[in-house]
């Protein structure tokens, strides 16, 4: 698939500081993050990979890693979520959306590394991803998860998603939001923060 490569979006670049005092970055992905972000499922344990892709999945393609880091920032969006430490770039956290032939509804998903989880990464990142879509036209947001994947179903039901199970595959709850249009003034990155309160603790 060939995408027309859009303005990267530096105003979704933000810095928090989540629960344990530690500073983190969330930003945009770029092309050249194929490496992180091939590190950063790499070092996922197997369920939290198999929760990610509905399947086991012990490495990622390099067609996929590659897919996952060109991204053309409008139909389909990424975001990472990385610390710094010696030195080095490390992603703990991301998410992205993708859009489909109906460019009215948008499928996302979101990935924390276990050490991560439950300090407010996924609830940030997620806030983040609505609000873009929002501004992009974006009415339906939806994804599926395992029936078993207890933070991805509390994170979408805090979030406003509505839940429910697969009519066609067993196991396989659906998740659907209605997304509000944004005003075209407001910024992502301000709109998001008005999520945090509701999300920090997903």
């Amino acid at each position: 698939m060939l995408y027309q490569i859009h303005r990267y979006p530096a105003e979704l670049i933000d810095v928090v500081w989540i629960a344990g005092g530690r500073r983190v970055v969330i930003r945009p992905v770029l092309p050249q993050d194929e490496g992180l972000t091939a590190a950063f499922f790499g070092d996922l344990t197997a369920p939290a990979r198999y929760d990610r892709f509905m399947g086991p999945m012990r490495n990622l393609p390099p067609e996929l890693i590659k897919r996952f880091t060109n991204v053309d920032y409008a139909d389909h969006m990424a975001l990472v979520a990385e610390v710094f430490k010696d030195g080095r770039e490390i992603v703990v956290a991301e998410a992205r959306y993708v859009r489909g032939a109906d460019p009215s509804v948008a499928e996302f998903a979101v990935s924390v590394a276990d050490e991560w989880q439950s300090r407010g990464l996924a609830g940030r990142l997620l806030s983040k991803l609505l609000c873009r879509a929002a501004s992009a036209g974006v009415q339906r947001m939806v994804g599926e998860t395992l029936a078993t994947n207890g933070r991805m179903l509390h994170l979408a039901r805090k979030a406003g998603f509505a839940v429910t199970r697969s009519p066609d595959v067993r196991g396989v709850m659906l998740l659907e939001k209605r997304v509000r249009a944004a005003p075209a003034h407001s910024p992502c990155h301000a709109s998001a923060a008005a999520h945090r309160h509701a999300l920090a603790a997903a």
